[in-house]
C-alpha cells in the first residue's frame, strides 16, 4: 500500500471517529432512523410546535412497524404532545398489520394509566375487532369489552353484539352466556340482533330446543323476532331432521306478521328434500310465488336435486325445461346426474337433448360422459373399433 493510500485511510478514520464522538448514539439510531421519511425525522427533534395532524402524518409514514413503539415513546416525551384517539387508533392499526399484539396490549395498559386521552366506543370497537378477527384472541376481546367502563366509556349495543358474534364464530359457547348476562353491568340494552346471535349460538352448539325457547325472551326484552331469527331456527331444526318443527315456524311467522324471504323458503325446501319429501318441496316452490317471494336459482336447484334423487329423470327433464324457460340455468352437477341416469334408463334421445342444453348453457361435457353415452348407444357385443368407425361417420 502506498503512503498516499495510507494517508487517505487515516483521514477517513479520523473523520468517522470525530462523528462518533460528536454523535455517540448515531450508530445505534441509524437503523431506527432509516424507517422515517427524512423530513418527518427532522420534525420530531424540532423545538417548534408539533400539531396533532403532523404527529399523525409521522406515524402514517412509518414503513417499519418495529419503529412504531419507539416513535410513540419519543413523541410522548415532547412538551407539546397531546394524545388523542385518532393517534392511538392509527398506532394500534399499524401494530395489528404487523401482528404485534403484545405491543397493542402495552398501549392499552398505558392508556389505562394515563387519563389524558378520552376514548370513544368507536375506538374500542376497533380494538375488539383486531383482537377477535385479526389476532384470533376472543378472550382479550371480552376483557377489553368489560374494561371499557374503566376508561369512562360505555359500550354500545353494536360493540356488545360484535363480541357475542365473535364468540359464536369461535365456538366459545361457554363464554357467550357470561357476556350476555353482563349486559346490565355494561349498561347495554339488549336488541333483536343480540338475541339472534344467541339463537345462532345455541343452534350451532346443537341445543335447538333452547334456541326455540329463546323466542319467548324477545317480548321480555321489548323486541320482536325478525325473519333472520326464524330462518336460523328453521335451519337448526332441518339440520336435526325436524322438518315439521321448521314448517310450524313458517306458520308462526305468518301469524306474527313476519314475512318469509327466499332464504326461509330455500331452507325449508332443502330440509324437505333431505327427508325425501320432494313433492312437498315443489308445492312450497309454488307457494313462494303466491306469497310474492320470487324463487332464485337455489330454490329451483334444490327441487331439481330432489327429483333427481328419486330417479324420476323424465320428471327432472320437465322441471329443467321449466327452469330454462324462466331464465334459470341448471347446475353442472345436475347435468351430470341427468346424463348418468338417462344412460342407465337407456333414454338416448333425452341424452342428446341434455347435451345440447349443456353446451347452450356454456358447459363442456366431460370425457366420462361421452364414454357413458357411447356405451349406452352401442351394444356390448360391438367392438371398440366399430364404435369409433360409427362415431367418425
Amino acid at each position: 500500500m502506498t503512503s498516499r493510500s495510507c494517508s487517505i485511510l487515516l483521514r477517513i478514520y479520523r473523520s468517522v471517529s470525530r462523528s462518533a464522538l460528536i454523535h455517540p448514539t448515531l450508530i445505534q439510531k441509524s437503523t431506527f432512523f432509516s424507517t422515517f421519511p427524512p423530513d418527518d425525522l427532522k420534525r420530531l427533534d424540532h423545538k417548534d410546535w408539533l400539531s396533532p395532524r403532523e404527529v399523525l402524518k409521522i406515524f402514517d409514514g412509518l414503513r417499519n412497524p418495529e419503529s412504531v413503539m419507539p416513535v410513540l415513546d419519543s413523541v410522548s416525551k415532547r412538551k407539546d404532545f397531546k394524545p388523542n384517539e385518532a393517534l392511538y387508533t392509527l398506532v394500534i392499526n399499524k401494530l395489528a398489520q404487523a401482528r404485534m399484539f403484545d405491543a397493542i396490549e402495552d398501549v392499552i395498559k398505558t392508556l389505562k394509566i394515563d387519563k389524558q386521552c378520552r376514548l370513544s366506543d368507536v375506538f374500542f370497537y376497533n380494538v375488539i375487532k383486531v383482537y377477535g378477527n385479526v389476532a384470533g384472541q376472543p378472550d382479550r376481546a371480552v376483557e377489553t369489552l368489560f374494561d371499557m367502563p374503566k376508561f369512562h366509556c360505555w359500550p354500545s349495543v353494536k360493540t356488545f353484539n360484535l363480541v357475542l358474534n365473535m364468540l359464536v364464530s369461535a365456538k366459545r359457547f361457554d363464554v357467550v352466556h357470561k357476556v350476555y348476562a353482563g349486559a346490565p353491568e355494561l349498561g347495554v340494552e339488549i336488541d333483536a340482533c343480540c338475541l339472534n346471535i344467541l339463537v345462532k349460538g345455541l343452534c350451532r352448539s346443537g341445543n335447538v330446543d333452547a334456541a326455540c325457547e329463546l323466542l319467548d325472551e324477545y317480548p321480555k326484552q321489548r323486541c320482536r323476532p325478525n325473519v333472520r331469527t326464524f330462518s336460523t331456527l328453521m335451519h337448526g331444526l332441518c339440520e336435526s331432521g325436524r322438518v315439521e318443527g321448521a314448517l310450524g315456524l313458517l306458520e308462526r311467522m305468518e301469524r306474527e306478521g313476519v314475512y318469509p324471504d327466499t332464504v326461509v323458503f330455500n331452507i325449508l325446501i332443502s330440509g324437505l328434500r333431505k327427508r325425501g319429501r320432494v313433492e312437498e318441496g315443489m308445492e312450497l316452490l309454488g307457494r313462494m310465488k303466491l306469497k310474492g317471494c320470487y324463487p332464485n336459482a337455489g330454490s329451483y336447484q334444490e327441487v331439481l336435486y330432489g327429483v333427481l334423487d328419486t330417479g324420476r329423470f323424465g320428471k327432472a327433464k320437465e322441471f329443467m325445461c321449466q327452469m330454462i324457460d324462466e331464465g334459470v340455468s341448471p347446475s353442472f352437477v345436475s347435468y351430470k346426474m341427468m346424463i348418468y341416469g338417462l344412460c342407465k334408463e337407456n333414454l338416448v334421445a333425452d341424452v342428446v337433448w341434455i347435451l345440447k342444453q349443456m353446451v347452450e348453457q356454456g358447459f363442456v361435457p366431460e370425457r366420462w360422459m361421452w364414454r357413458r353415452i357411447l356405451q349406452t348407444m352401442f351394444p356390448r357385443n360391438v367392438s371398440q373399433s366399430e364404435i369409433m368407425e360409427e362415431v367418425a361417420t
